[in-house]
């Protein structure tokens, strides 16, 4: 029971100081996002997550909410988000995941807004790319599953399944116009998989929207 404790307030503290490391990095704005984490191996149903409405960068393990497997709350306060559904999903489609973390960027934003209509995001040929777990070399590519975003979030958890089913080896998921959801084995692994995927959607947008300096005429 004791190990259960500290495990539990270790990975709370961790998945907090992680989502007010994406409010400091302008990552979650406005109090979008969200996060969450399982802490406990043997029992996959319980779920910690955070509120809906609530600033991320002022997080900690006190505001954190306790759902069960239907995303009903069971202890704290506030209301679990909408989106708790697309966590519960990814949880159950993804066994070996202890947390997942939803992250509203610039570049994550653009990237699924100009690859909209297609089924996915590539990723190929950078060395960070070995920054994501199981990916040992930069010849690699990355699919990362697009999704229409919407509010009809019975629809949407549907069509996530499909997705996540239909590429296994992914590390995340794009909303279209939305942002990304990315998950991992524990916290920092979850951290460190949005790290890379968001310095690669930040230099493929760069990559396909640069445009060549020109010489002005009176220097040539």
């Amino acid at each position: 029971m004791a190990s259960e404790v500290r495990s539990l307030e270790s990975e709370a503290e961790a998945l907090c100081a992680t989502a007010r490391w994406c409010y400091a990095r302008g990552w979650v704005p406005a109090t979008s996002g969200n996060f969450s984490v399982r802490p406990f191996p043997d029992s996959p149903a319980r779920i910690l997550i955070t509120p809906s409405g609530l600033d991320k960068g002022t997080l900690q393990p006190a505001d954190l909410l306790e759902v069960n497997a239907e995303g009903k709350p069971v202890a704290g306060a506030g209301k679990p988000s909408a989106e708790t559904a697309l966590h519960l999903v990814l949880y159950r489609e993804r066994p070996d995941a202890r947390a997942i973390l939803h992250v509203h960027t610039v570049w994550n934003t653009l990237i699924s807004g100009h690859y909209e209509g297609e089924p996915y995001v590539p990723i190929e040929g950078y060395e960070i790319l070995k920054g994501l777990s199981g990916v040992a070399t930069h010849a690699y590519l990355e699919r990362v599953p697009l999704l229409e975003n919407t509010q009809d979030y019975p629809v949407l958890s549907g069509q996530l399944a499909a997705a996540l089913a239909q590429h296994p080896h992914a590390h995340g998921v794009l909303l279209s116009r939305h942002g990304l959801y990315t998950w991992g084995q524990s916290v920092a692994e979850a951290r460190r998989h949005l790290e890379a995927l968001e310095f690669l959607f930040e230099v493929e947008m760069r990559r396909l929207t640069g445009r060549k300096r020109t010489v002005p005429d009176f220097l040539t």
